[in-house]
């Protein structure tokens, strides 16, 4: 089983599990500010679920890809959307400061 680390914590998920859903099962957020209560729920269209991820996750689909393109974020920013990602190995996820997580 991969394990996701995140704000020193440890979790352990099954492989193909959405990050955005292991993170919120074990009581953690992806989200900043406000954001924790306006967000588009995982359908990848508002991006303030956007964390740094190092490990072996999914590639991006269109439409995160699409999203990402969007300000305040940018390809160059080195991003993926929690709620777009699935865990296919062990991940360490770092949020970043600002209401999308934009500043990593």
């Amino acid at each position: 089983m991969p394990t996701v680390s995140y704000q020193g914590e440890e979790i352990e998920c099954e492989e193909g599990a959405v990050l955005r859903d292991v993170l919120a099962e074990a009581g953690l957020s992806v989200y900043n500010g406000k954001s924790e209560t306006f967000n588009c729920r995982g359908m990848g269209s508002c991006g303030t679920c956007a964390v740094k991820i190092e490990g072996e996750v999914s590639e991006p689909d269109r439409k995160e890809k699409a999203r990402l393109w969007l300000p305040p974020h940018h390809p160059s920013h080195d991003v993926r959307l929690a709620c777009q990602a699935r865990v296919q190995g062990d991940v360490e996820v770092t949020k970043g400061r600002g209401l999308w997580g934009q500043h990593v």
